[in-house]
């Protein structure tokens, strides 16, 4: 039987771990080629031959989202290999530094808004023009619970104004390309089993910090046990597929109601 994504080329970007290797694998099983993409090359090229050892179709691209000329060679030759561009997650992300915000240096708020917001545009930038010529498509954007429906984690003013923005940046593109049949829609994951908790750089923030009260638990579907990697693949897959074919512009917050606590 054949894969909902039969036939489709996808780029996933932070493809290299977590929520990208997880969405990125589930696509592929589904039938579509992958661009995985990663500034690491170890990670991403284990993530192609994990793909290509379970049957399917991938390339390791080795890109920083922020920079421009690596992004568009990144999607050339995703689109040179496969002939064509179909899905495009915009996955990459960082935690950054969180600190109070007289602290947080000029620097660190500059790389998390490099990352975050500048690598989603050109994700978006430079494979939106082959979305056009493949005659529609779908685009997923990675945004977070932070800045969309809570703003309790401490010091985490540049991460959560980038998660805002992706919001905004997805209903302006869902209107924009419409036109084209392009869908735009984003992902607000909450406490999620990745690695980006682990890489967060935080400093002093207590100083930032407002006391909030949670009731036992702080995920009330599942207690205080996260959602997974693979949760958030199975809602890109749907949201890449044709089961999505009439929802675009929307964000979907997927955290076990962790966020409407407060």
């Amino acid at each position: 039987m054949a894969g909902e994504l039969e036939g489709k080329v996808a780029l996933v970007t932070g493809a290299g771990s977590g929520i990208g290797r997880a969405s990125a694998v589930l696509f592929a099983r589904q039938g579509a080629a992958v661009g995985v993409l990663s500034r690491t090359e170890g990670e991403i090229n284990e993530a192609a031959e994990e793909i290509r050892k379970a049957g399917g179709k991938a390339i390791p691209l080795v890109a920083d989202v922020s920079d421009d000329q690596a992004m568009r060679g990144a999607v050339e030759r995703l689109v040179q290999e496969f002939g064509r561009l179909d899905i495009v997650f915009a996955n990459a992300g960082v935690n950054g530094v969180w600190a109070p915000i007289d602290e947080l240096a000029p620097e660190e708020w500059d790389k998390t808004i490099a990352i975050n917001l500048r690598g989603t545009y050109l994700t978006l930038h430079h494979a939106v023009p082959h979305l056009k010529k493949a005659g529609g498509g779908s685009i997923l954007v990675t945004a977070s619970i932070n800045g969309t429906r809570t703003y309790t984690s401490a010091g985490a003013t540049a991460y959560s104004a980038t998660k805002a923005a992706q919001v905004a940046m997805t209903k302006m593109l869902a209107l924009e390309l419409a036109r084209h049949r392009i869908r735009v829609n984003v992902i607000c994951p909450g406490m999620i089993d990745t690695e980006i908790r682990e890489n967060t750089q935080a400093r002093n923030t207590e100083a930032a910090e407002y006391p909030a009260e949670y009731p036992k638990g702080e995920i009330p579907l599942t207690g205080s046990k996260p959602g997974t990697s693979q949760d958030v693949a199975e809602l890109a897959l749907f949201l890449a597929s044709d089961r999505a074919k009439h929802i675009t512009g929307t964000p979907v917050w997927i955290d076990g109601a962790e966020s409407l606590l407060v």
